[in-house]
């Protein structure tokens, strides 16, 4: 088991710094003008001068791959972290002062739970418009209760142990408790949830672009080009084949790597 824990930590790792090279690469580089239209080399199959070959509008699918990691990043990375933040508030401030505050922190986040997150979101994103901003606002409301949850459940687990009532009894407030004895402690639950938070999130910001609600044209959005690419499968089916592969790949190496982790740190929990 540790093996395998071992080898999913570094086949995700190794996925993810990939993507990430790509993705501060394509700031700098790519084979071809991701948004050059050409008419006359539209559909062209996978070859030398175009390795992943060209779309209905004759652009190079492989840059336009790389410069839609910018858009799958920086979504997913700013959803999360909004979604982080709030969740990081009511979590803790639910876990921590208990009672009528729990109580009512948690009716909130039940209700929020009980609405399914992605048609909030794209009830969000209707009412504002597609975009970026509005994406990544809808996105992160839709991660809160996750992290609400998560955060609540580990200051209810800390704040009973016998470091924490010593830090209490010493004089030490509410707020450097729970930054310096409890978030401490429950990085490491906090760090799995952020790293599989940001896998959904990257599926959720496809499914929206999918469905023209996420990020505005010509900016590559890999959800809305595997829409495209859906609409000239026959025609083109390595346009609708790399798009996919790259967006599963993606996924799995932050999935991949989550899982990992919370299974390291259930093993570790166990000793």
């Amino acid at each position: 088991m540790m093996k395998t824990n071992k080898f999913g930590i570094k086949l995700g790792k190794i996925i993810i710094i990939f993507f990430a090279v790509v993705f501060v690469v394509s700031f700098f580089w790519t084979p071809h003008n991701p948004y050059e239209i050409n008419s006359d080399i539209k559909f062209t199959p996978p070859n030398s001068t175009y390795l992943f070959g060209t779309d209905n509008f004759g652009r190079d699918i492989l840059s336009r791959l790389m410069v839609g990691t910018q858009s799958a990043f920086l979504l997913s990375v700013g959803a999360v972290s909004v979604a982080f933040i709030i969740g990081l508030l009511i979590g803790g401030f639910s876990g921590y002062l208990g009672g009528k505050v729990d109580e009512v922190l948690m009716r909130i986040i039940d209700a929020l739970m009980a609405f399914p997150g992605i048609l909030f979101a794209i009830m969000l994103v209707s009412v504002f418009g597609p975009g970026i901003e509005n994406t990544i606002i809808a996105l992160g409301i839709m991660g809160v209760p996750y992290f609400s949850r998560v955060t609540r459940s580990g200051f209810l687990q800390v704040k009973k142990r016998d470091y924490v009532r010593g830090a209490r009894a010493k004089g030490a407030n509410g707020f450097h408790i729970a930054i310096h004895h409890i978030i401490l402690n429950i990085k490491n639950q906090l760090t799995v949830a952020i790293t599989l938070a940001i896998s959904s999130t990257i599926i959720s910001e496809a499914g929206l672009s999918y469905l023209g609600l996420g990020i505005k044209p010509p900016t590559p959005s890999w959800g809305r080009m595997l829409k495209e690419a859906q609409s000239y499968f026959n025609q083109a089916p390595w346009y609708f084949y790399s798009t996919g592969i790259i967006l599963s790949l993606m996924v799995f190496g932050f999935t991949l790597l989550g899982d990992a982790l919370r299974d390291k740190r259930f093993k570790e929990k166990k000793k």
